[in-house]
């Protein structure tokens, strides 16, 4: 496979991994500035806003009052009273709208701004001084996830940095599962518990003041982290389309397990496919040059890193029914 630049789809994949590749990413970006701005995001994200400096950065939550996620944010502090936010494409309206709502008599401006963002990865994407942008009207941003680093470039019209190899969003994605970088509809929703996505470790500051949601984050948190699902690796025998119920064979050896979800539906897995206990779900698939076929999905937490899952749903043809080895994120790190 070879996209329109030249670049077959091996060749981005290890430019990812062991080089410098980059693309333009699907990102919607908010700022928020204003003398009060830095008090009312420290009121509304998890992480501590006020401990950044101009030129640092943070993944962060913004939760409802519930504590459920409206939106997995990087927040990029560009001055005394100026913070830029990103987030998924389709997410920058209703994270305006949700900040715009919980904004009573606070002196700070909300608005979605008609930016770009070029997504710089690997090994040799090595950031100049965050106070350094490449241009005057681009943020160059820090990317750190599951060992996928770089950096992003943001603004009205940014551009890949010459060198670099233009890579297709096939061999992102490929990427972004391995990493376990959970993204907007996919991995995450309106429903999304923050413990269950693996969210906590990398975007909760748990020494900063109250904020909306903390509570059910700081609850979870005292008890060990025990939620009804975990987001894990899958290592695939062969293609599945994402939405795919995910089975635990009574063949395995495997019974219902205590802890395992209630709502789990019981039957066939789908035509051909042994009947089962349903234990999870494909979120995201990928071919990775490396590993195969990857994928990321939610599975009951009596389900251990190292069993082997049915996926459900007719074979596609040419293929036997799919296997799902269930792995530890990043896969990168834990991969076969």
């Amino acid at each position: 496979m070879t996209d329109a630049a030249g670049v077959t789809y091996e060749q981005g994949y290890f430019a990812l991994r062991d080089g410098r590749g980059a693309l333009e990413v699907r990102r919607d970006v908010v700022r928020v500035s204003g003398p009060d701005a830095e008090r009312y995001l420290q009121g509304q994200l998890s992480q501590d806003v006020v401990a950044l400096a101009p030129g640092a950065w943070a993944w962060a939550l913004v939760l409802a009052p519930q504590g459920k996620l409206d939106a997995l944010v990087r927040v990029y502090r560009t001055g005394k009273d100026e913070f830029v936010l990103d987030t998924d494409a389709g997410m920058g309206a209703p994270l305006a709208t949700r900040l715009l709502r919980f904004r009573l008599r606070t002196k700070a401006d909300v608005e979605q701004l008609d930016w770009r963002v070029v997504a710089v990865r690997g090994p040799g994407a090595v950031l100049a001084p965050a106070t350094t942008a490449p241009a005057e009207d681009v943020l160059a941003v820090p990317f750190q996830w599951g060992g996928l680093n770089g950096y992003d470039l943001l603004g009205p019209a940014p551009v890949a940095p010459p060198g670099a190899v233009v890579v297709s969003e096939e061999a992102y994605e490929a990427a972004r599962i391995e990493a376990g970088f959970p993204k907007h509809g996919s991995e995450l929703d309106e429903r999304t518990i923050p413990a269950e996505a693996g969210l906590v470790q990398a975007s909760v500051s748990f020494t900063k003041g109250c904020y909306t949601g903390q509570e059910l984050v700081a609850r979870i948190d005292s008890r060990g982290s025990n939620v009804p699902r975990h987001l894990r690796g899958l290592l695939l025998s062969g293609p599945a389309a994402p939405g795919r119920p995910l089975y635990r064979r009574p063949a395995a050896g495997h019974g219902p397990a205590a802890g395992e979800d209630q709502a789990a539906e019981e039957g066939p897995a789908g035509e051909g496919t042994p009947a089962g206990k349903e234990v999870g779900r494909l979120t995201s698939v990928a071919r990775s040059a490396v590993r195969g076929w990857v994928a990321l999905g939610y599975v009951g937490r009596a389900v251990e890193p190292g069993e082997t899952l049915a996926v459900g749903g007719e074979a596609q043809p040419g293929h036997e029914f799919v296997e799902a080895r269930v792995s530890l994120l990043p896969l990168s790190a834990g991969g076969r």
